[in-house]
Protein backbone atom coordinates (compact mmCIF):
# COMPACT_ATOMS: atom_id res chain seq x y z
CA UNK A 1 0.00 0.00 0.00
CA UNK A 2 1.28 3.61 -1.12
CA UNK A 3 1.91 6.06 1.61
CA UNK A 4 -0.67 9.30 1.62
CA UNK A 5 2.25 11.43 -0.01
CA UNK A 6 3.48 9.12 -2.14
CA UNK A 7 -0.31 8.58 -3.72
CA UNK A 8 -0.72 12.02 -3.71
CA UNK A 9 2.59 12.55 -5.66
CA UNK A 10 1.78 9.98 -8.21
CA UNK A 11 -1.77 11.39 -8.75
CA UNK A 12 -0.22 14.56 -9.00
CA UNK A 13 2.24 13.85 -11.60
CA UNK A 14 -0.31 11.58 -13.61
CA UNK A 15 -2.84 14.86 -13.78
CA UNK A 16 -0.02 16.82 -14.55
CA UNK A 17 0.96 14.85 -17.35
CA UNK A 18 -2.25 14.59 -18.72
CA UNK A 19 -2.49 18.37 -18.59
CA UNK A 20 0.61 18.30 -20.83
CA UNK A 21 -0.78 15.95 -23.77
CA UNK A 22 -4.14 17.81 -23.65
CA UNK A 23 -2.23 21.05 -24.57
CA UNK A 24 -0.01 18.91 -27.39
CA UNK A 25 -3.48 18.64 -28.83
CA UNK A 26 -5.31 21.87 -28.16
CA UNK A 27 -1.89 23.26 -29.71
CA UNK A 28 -2.14 20.98 -32.81
CA UNK A 29 -5.56 21.96 -33.12
CA UNK A 30 -5.16 25.46 -32.38
CA UNK A 31 -2.21 25.74 -35.34
CA UNK A 32 -2.62 23.26 -37.48
CA UNK A 33 -4.91 23.68 -40.38
CA UNK A 34 -4.28 19.92 -41.82
CA UNK A 35 -5.03 18.66 -38.49
CA UNK A 36 -8.47 20.12 -38.41
CA UNK A 37 -9.27 19.39 -41.71
CA UNK A 38 -8.34 14.83 -41.18
CA UNK A 39 -10.37 15.65 -37.81
CA UNK A 40 -13.61 16.89 -39.35
CA UNK A 41 -13.37 14.24 -41.96
CA UNK A 42 -12.79 11.72 -39.20
CA UNK A 43 -16.14 12.99 -37.96
CA UNK A 44 -17.89 12.42 -40.79
CA UNK A 45 -16.80 9.33 -41.60
CA UNK A 46 -17.72 8.40 -38.20
CA UNK A 47 -21.02 9.78 -38.83
CA UNK A 48 -21.62 7.77 -41.89
CA UNK A 49 -20.37 4.73 -40.56
CA UNK A 50 -22.96 5.35 -38.02
CA UNK A 51 -25.44 6.17 -40.91
CA UNK A 52 -24.93 2.99 -42.34
CA UNK A 53 -24.86 0.91 -40.22
CA UNK A 54 -20.84 -0.50 -39.62
CA UNK A 55 -20.51 -3.20 -37.12
CA UNK A 56 -18.44 -2.80 -34.16
CA UNK A 57 -15.47 -4.53 -35.72
CA UNK A 58 -15.93 -1.88 -39.17
CA UNK A 59 -16.03 1.06 -36.35
CA UNK A 60 -13.27 -0.31 -34.92
CA UNK A 61 -11.30 -0.41 -37.57
CA UNK A 62 -12.56 2.98 -38.91
CA UNK A 63 -11.58 4.71 -35.54
CA UNK A 64 -8.13 3.51 -35.15
CA UNK A 65 -7.71 4.29 -38.56
CA UNK A 66 -8.60 8.11 -37.97
CA UNK A 67 -6.60 8.21 -34.76
CA UNK A 68 -3.80 7.12 -36.85
CA UNK A 69 -4.28 9.68 -39.39
CA UNK A 70 -4.51 12.64 -36.66
CA UNK A 71 -1.66 11.19 -34.84
CA UNK A 72 0.87 11.21 -37.86
CA UNK A 73 -0.14 14.93 -38.62
CA UNK A 74 1.30 15.42 -34.50
CA UNK A 75 4.16 13.56 -35.37
CA UNK A 76 4.82 15.69 -38.16
CA UNK A 77 4.23 18.68 -36.37
CA UNK A 78 6.72 17.43 -33.47
CA UNK A 79 8.81 16.64 -36.03
CA UNK A 80 8.77 20.01 -37.78
CA UNK A 81 9.04 22.10 -33.81
CA UNK A 82 12.14 19.85 -33.52
CA UNK A 83 13.83 20.61 -36.97
CA UNK A 84 13.38 24.11 -36.23
CA UNK A 85 14.60 24.37 -33.36
CA UNK A 86 18.43 22.20 -34.12
CA UNK A 87 18.51 23.77 -37.59
CA UNK A 88 16.86 27.51 -37.62
CA UNK A 89 18.44 28.37 -41.15
CA UNK A 90 17.88 26.08 -44.07
CA UNK A 91 20.14 22.65 -44.74
CA UNK A 92 19.06 19.65 -46.54
CA UNK A 93 19.01 17.47 -44.14
CA UNK A 94 15.94 19.91 -41.92
CA UNK A 95 14.38 19.40 -45.14
CA UNK A 96 14.58 15.78 -45.82
CA UNK A 97 13.52 15.45 -41.84
CA UNK A 98 10.40 17.63 -42.55
CA UNK A 99 9.34 16.07 -45.93
CA UNK A 100 9.83 12.52 -45.29
CA UNK A 101 7.15 13.51 -41.66
CA UNK A 102 5.24 14.80 -44.09
CA UNK A 103 5.40 11.96 -46.23
CA UNK A 104 4.23 10.02 -43.58
CA UNK A 105 0.59 12.02 -42.98
CA UNK A 106 0.08 11.42 -46.81
CA UNK A 107 0.95 7.61 -46.91
CA UNK A 108 -1.30 6.84 -43.58
CA UNK A 109 -3.78 9.47 -45.12
CA UNK A 110 -3.84 7.61 -48.56
CA UNK A 111 -4.33 4.44 -46.64
CA UNK A 112 -7.35 5.55 -44.61
CA UNK A 113 -9.27 6.35 -48.26
CA UNK A 114 -8.76 2.45 -49.30
CA UNK A 115 -9.97 1.32 -45.41
CA UNK A 116 -13.35 3.67 -46.03
CA UNK A 117 -13.33 2.33 -49.98
CA UNK A 118 -13.24 -1.06 -48.51
CA UNK A 119 -15.64 -0.36 -45.40
CA UNK A 120 -18.32 1.72 -47.19
CA UNK A 121 -18.18 0.87 -50.94
CA UNK A 122 -20.25 -2.32 -50.33
CA UNK A 123 -22.86 -0.64 -48.32
CA UNK A 124 -23.19 2.54 -51.10
CA UNK A 125 -22.94 0.53 -54.72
Amino acid sequence: MMKKSAEGNFLAGLLRAFSYAASGVAYCFRTQRNLRIHAVAGVLALAAGFRLGLTGAEMGVLTLTIAAVLVAEMFNTAVEALVDIVSPGYHPLAKVAKDVAAGGVLVVALMSLVVAYVLFAPRIM
